[in-house]
């Protein structure tokens, strides 16, 4: 059986944990997460914009999108 009622609930596999631990990373507020600067870049080029923001929830996209 598969649990939908929360995202939070879920626990990531072991082939997820190594991917985290072999990622580069980087602080995003200072736009110096690689992996953040590409996929909004590919998400502002698949929708022929200019440049794209990621929100980790969407509550909190919900909130900026509202003027929050």
């Amino acid at each position: 059986m598969i649990d939908l009622h929360s995202d939070t609930v879920t626990k990531p596999t072991q082939q997820m944990r190594e991917a985290m631990s072999l990622a580069e990373v980087g602080d995003d507020v200072s736009e110096e997460d690689p992996t953040v600067k590409i996929l909004e870049q590919r998400i502002a080029n698949m929708f022929q914009k200019e440049s794209a923001l990621f929100f980790p929830s969407g509550t909190m996209s919900n909130l900026i999108s509202i003027g929050g």
